[in-house]
């Protein structure tokens, strides 16, 4: 019995999808759910550009339909299974081994890319069990997407040296042209980045310490870490969201900023929200504006974090009094009767600051902070163009040379990005 197996009978969707063993030393699989994509032989192309790396390599495409899938999108699913087919024969000695599924519509409730990415990591779970290798790096990419020419290399290197890393966000650029004329043609994606950058970078500037990007393109996780946290999820939509969630807490994720994943910047259907959604909603506004959370509500953030210390050693009149201080939008948020038990119940479950701070952002953590800045921004604080909030972050954490216009100032969130670890 390999280390997963037990997991894998009781977790699984499906059984064993391919009877080809992996070769021994397989470290990397690259797991794709393809819906509707024709085109499929891009994203092949640009992993065959890549750098081989010291070990075995594996994709795996899982290609699927929805029960709601109109006719082309059927035409689109045949067309995606011939296209990798041919590209496999076309391809035989490319030094990564490649396997797809045909899904198809499967009789599963909620069928979706959370069901399709679970299905395809499951499946790499598997093949890593047989090759007998826990530490294997299940690699989550999407069919529309294209990755510098070091991906394989740099993921082997990161985890390699990090061995005690049980998973990472991968660093991510949108494609947008430099060209001042073509500007306009990419404004929607570099407003939605810039966004992605400025949130991320806002929670860390409040130093709150879970803050990594959650692009379900852009992240890869140990075989073992992924039974640790339950497997993917079954989720329709945000299904990167929620399974990263899980993972961060354990003090093993790390974001990986040496290779680059590239997603596309097209508008899509597919999900209720994410980019494609974003650029669909985008390319009606004529302005093209995007507004984003206002930098007065991760302030109030920063407040009640800057008061951990305080908060492990205090009593229940200083939770009270510490209550009666709370700025608009964290008294308009929390109940004062939770926040009182709250506290005691992680007080009396603790035994050091440092499991309290564990404990207290398992409760503050990023599903509360997404409800906390919904509700503020409904009756305490006013969205801000994201430009405008952008530039309020930078002035706040003390950045003296601000750019003026939106594709500068996301380029300067990039490298703030890649300089974080």
């Amino acid at each position: 019995m390999g280390f997963a197996t037990r997991w894998l009978s009781e977790k699984a969707l499906f059984p064993e999808l391919f009877r080809d063993k992996p070769c021994d030393n397989t470290g990397i699989i690259v797991v794709i759910p393809a819906y509707d994509e024709p085109d499929i032989a891009t994203v092949l192309d640009s992993l065959a550009s890549c750098s081989r790396p010291g070990c075995s390599a594996e994709v795996i495409i899982i290609v699927n339909l929805r029960k709601d899938a109109g006719r082309q999108a059927i035409l689109n699913h045949r067309k995606s299974i011939e296209n990798i087919e041919d590209w496999k024969k076309k391809n035989a000695s490319c030094f990564f081994r490649l396997f797809h599924y045909d899904a198809g519509s499967p009789a599963v409730k909620n069928w979706g890319v959370g069901l399709a990415r679970k299905t395809g990591m499951d499946e790499a779970l598997r093949r890593f069990d047989a090759a007998g290798n826990p530490d294997g790096i299940i690699v989550c990419l999407d069919a529309d997407c294209t990755v510098k020419e070091n991906y394989f290399t740099a993921i082997e290197k990161e985890f390699l040296n990090r061995r005690k890393a049980g998973a990472c966000s991968l660093y991510f650029e949108h494609p947008v042209e430099d060209d001042p004329a073509s500007v306009s043609a990419f404004y929607g994606i570099i407003l939605y980045e810039l966004h992605l950058r400025y949130y991320v970078g806002a929670l860390r500037a409040v130093q709150y310490p879970y803050a990594f990007h959650t692009v379900g393109s852009a992240m890869a996780v140990r075989a073992r870490e992924y039974m640790r946290a339950g497997g993917m999820n079954r989720r329709e939509a945000g299904e990167d969201f929620y399974f990263i969630q899980k993972l961060v807490p354990s003090g093993r994720y790390f974001s990986l900023n040496s290779t680059t994943v590239y997603p596309s910047p097209r508008q899509s259907h597919r999900v209720p929200f994410g980019t494609g959604a974003t650029m669909g909603k985008l390319a009606g506004d004529a302005e093209q504006q995007y507004y984003t959370y206002n930098l007065d509500a991760f302030r109030e953030l920063q407040w009640l974090f800057s008061l951990k210390e305080d908060l492990f050693s205090s009593g229940k009149r200083e939770a009270e009094r510490m209550y009666d201080k709370f700025p608009p939008g964290l008294r308009y948020f929390t109940d004062r009767d939770e926040w009182l038990v709250k506290l005691e119940e992680i007080r009396s479950n603790t035994a050091g600051y440092e499991s309290f701070c564990k404990r207290f952002f398992g409760w503050f953590n990023m599903f509360r902070i997404v409800r906390f800045m919904n509700s503020v921004h409904d009756g305490i604080h006013e969205r801000r163009p994201v430009v405008r909030a952008a530039c309020d972050l930078l002035r706040h954490t003390g950045h003296d040379l601000i750019p003026d216009d939106a594709l500068q100032l996301l380029k300067y969130y990039r490298q703030l990005d890649r300089e974080s670890q």
